[in-house]
């Protein structure tokens, strides 16, 4: 087989939120990055997240802070998280929300001209920084500009099929050009994987249609242990109707301000469930009560709420 071979220090396979800031840091650290995608850049899953950001700034609640942040991250998992990793995340989240600044994307302020904030589900305290309805899009734009500036390599419409790996150790990756349909090999001293999820293995997802796990499939064949594959979050708010756009994405954002869940009999059942918070409950419990309502017979014609 007749295939072509790319060297670099450091391979970043996917090219959405996780990928394109893995690339840029690398970069800043005189490293020969290259970074594939399976879709032109910029049009990663990323961009599909409407609502926006938790980070304890407390510019809209000056009482929000990291600690209460970890306590609600550690409450919404149901004490199952890595709470070494749930730390990382609260604790450096500002930072990367004002590396966003400076890259250039911008958010929604508040009349003091801080990063707006606004709630959602299972947060004490208004956490959100979003940019209107389009948080991801603005995210992925910035991002996509950012990466331009930089030195590494773009390599867009490439899949990669294959983690390789010589002496036990991983060596790079095999891939195809999908524009041109040739055989590439990427050899790297690094591989970051950053491939997103896996929503469309099911029948009904939020997903972009490129979600399908092939990231988990090509680490398991390498030898990388996966944990915790059945903790898969269903959001819980999409269209069921028509089926044009069944999975449709109903953002978080609708309930952070203000709407609510009515069943067939127009009753705001999330009162019944979780009657201090109702719609800002957490998307495991928004999602296991509309559940309820639908087999209970509570349900609209198509199934939903």
């Amino acid at each position: 087989m007749d295939y072509k071979t790319i060297m670099c220090d450091v391979l970043v396979v996917g090219a959405g939120g996780a990928g394109c800031r893995a690339a840029i840091e690398a970069s800043q650290h005189n490293l020969d990055v290259i970074m594939l995608s399976k879709e032109l850049l910029g049009k990663a899953h990323t961009a599909m997240a409407e609502g926006g950001y938790n980070v304890s700034l407390g510019n809209v609640d000056p009482d929000d802070n990291p600690e209460t942040h970890f306590k609600d991250t550690i409450v919404g998992g149901n004490y199952l998280n890595n709470q070494k990793l749930a730390e990382i995340l609260v604790r450096d989240a500002s930072e990367r929300v004002f590396d966003l600044e400076e890259y250039g994307a911008i958010f929604d302020r508040t009349p003091e001209g801080k990063i707006a904030q606004r709630p959602f589900g299972k947060q004490s305290w208004r956490r959100t920084a979003y940019a209107s309805d389009r948080t991801g899009s603005e995210i992925m734009v910035t991002l996509t500009e950012a990466i331009r500036k930089t030195s590494v390599r773009v390599f867009d419409e490439v899949f990669a099929t294959k983690i390789l790996v010589e002496d036990g150790r991983v060596a790079g990756v095999a891939a195809i050009d999908l524009k041109y349909g040739d055989y590439l090999v990427f050899r790297a001293k690094s591989v970051v994987m950053a491939t997103g999820g896996a929503g469309r293995i099911f029948s009904v997802t939020s997903n972009a249609q490129l979600d399908v796990g092939d990231g988990y499939g090509m680490a398991y064949e390498a030898g990388c242990e996966l944990i915790d594959m059945e903790m898969i979050q269903f959001h819980p708010t999409g269209q069921c109707a028509p089926p044009s756009a069944r999975g449709r994405l109903v953002t978080e954002a609708v309930r952070g301000e203000g709407g609510i869940l009515l069943n067939s009999e127009g009753e705001r059942f999330m009162k019944r469930y979780y009657p201090e918070v109702m719609e800002l409950a957490g998307r495991d419990q928004v999602a296991r009560s509309i559940m309820t309502e639908v087999l209970e017979g509570r349900g609209s014609p198509d199934g939903g709420v």
